[in-house]
């Protein structure tokens, strides 16, 4: 008997065991055990506070890549309803999205991204400075043009863990918290995961990769080298301050996004990178980007001045080589599967999630999935 037969035969089985506990791996792990999989879903920490717990939370189709909007579109739906399907919500909040341009090329660029995502079912029109006042009366007197959504808005990051783990739950899942995968093996009859520390060997029919910005590490463990690169952004958070912004704002050159919560506290990203990588995560944040960061926004709503830094923390964001998704089988390895590293991951996650487990299921998913396949030997741009 093999080794891997003689594990398969000494440890639980599963019909999917999903590796990563962040939007995506615990949408994809919740519906395939909906769709009749017994299911389990480990994770090297706790469930989405990862990148899925410390990013931003914003729900946006200003900054999600046009080749993605029809996705996000459903997914912003999905944190809508988050009560719904998951049973508990996450504080998702609709508010009118605006992208600003205060100089010529941002109003090129402005237009142009607008078009692009128009053009994919986005409902983004172009309007002029006045109407972007009477929006949001705050913005700076420079403004030029901006581009207006609906469908924009932002949810809780930190309470998203949360609502996943009762849906889980209720759906019958075991979740194996602290866990870290070590290495996987593979053959005709399934996977054996095995884990650092006391946790015993997982066995299952079908595996799925859902490890963020950590998928590249863990294709390696398959055999599978597909680059993944990991950015490092900086995020900021005020004092609570008067309320001097009611929607959710961005600039067209991608460098802010902005957006006040209910007890005044606002939040300041933009992608703005600090120090880290994929194997310490966040170390240091940059102090010139964080001034950079923070003029941009003094700028963009003049009313910033008076805020003052409350926290200054770094979030995790995986990106592939041409920034679209992977969604699909593990190039050469049966019944393995990856779902993740996707741009804007946080905003689509529930619905990749949702059409991972579709393909899974033998289903027609709702849109296309991505093949992995295509970015094998493709090189990783230098940043």
């Amino acid at each position: 008997m093999t080794a891997i037969a003689t594990a398969l035969g000494s440890t639980l089985a599963y019909d999917a065991l999903v590796i990563g506990g962040g939007v995506m791996g615990c949408s994809t792990a919740l519906h395939l055990a909906r769709g009749g999989m017994r299911v389990a879903l480990v994770d090297r920490g706790a469930l989405c506070r990862e990148a899925s717990g410390v990013n931003a939370g914003t729900l946006t189709l200003h900054m999600t890549r046009a080749a993605l909007v029809p996705y996000a579109m459903r997914a912003w739906q999905m944190w809508m309803d988050a009560d719904k399907w998951l049973g508990m919500g996450v504080l998702a909040t609709q508010a009118p999205g605006l992208t600003l341009a205060f100089t010529q090329g941002e109003c090129e660029l402005l237009t142009l991204r607008a078009q692009a995502r128009r053009e994919q079912g986005a409902p983004i029109e172009i309007i002029s400075p006045e109407r972007a006042r009477q929006i949001e009366p705050g913005l700076h007197p420079g403004l030029l043009m901006a581009g207006y959504c609906e469908i924009d808005g932002y949810a809780s990051a930190y309470l998203t863990g949360r609502a996943m783990a009762y849906a889980l739950k209720n759906a019958s899942v075991d979740i194996f918290e602290n866990c870290p995968a070590e290495s996987i093996d593979s053959g005709d009859s399934g996977h054996v995961v095995h884990f650092s520390g006391s946790q015993a060997p997982l066995r299952a029919r079908r595996i799925v990769l859902a490890g963020g910005v950590w998928i590249e590490n863990m294709l390696a463990m398959l055999g599978v080298q597909i680059p993944i690169k990991v950015l490092i952004n900086q995020l900021v958070i005020t004092e609570r301050i008067r309320p001097v912004m009611r929607s959710v704002l961005s600039v067209a050159n991608g460098l802010l996004s902005l957006k006040q919560f209910a007890n005044g506290t606002v939040l300041i990203g933009g992608g703005w990178q600090g120090d880290g990588n994929r194997d310490e995560g966040g170390i240091e944040a940059r102090p010139q980007n964080l001034v950079g960061n923070m003029r941009l926004a003094a700028y963009a709503v003049p009313a910033l001045v008076e805020a003052r830094v409350a926290r200054v923390w770094l979030g995790l964001e995986a990106e592939t080589a041409d920034a679209l998704p992977i969604i699909g089988d593990v190039p050469g390895v049966p019944n393995a599967y990856v779902v993740g590293s996707a741009h804007s991951g946080y905003t689509s996650g529930p619905f990749m999630g949702r059409i991972m487990s579709q393909y899974m299921l033998g289903q027609t998913p709702d849109l296309p999935i991505f093949n992995p396949a295509r970015l094998m030997g493709m090189p990783m741009p230098v940043a």
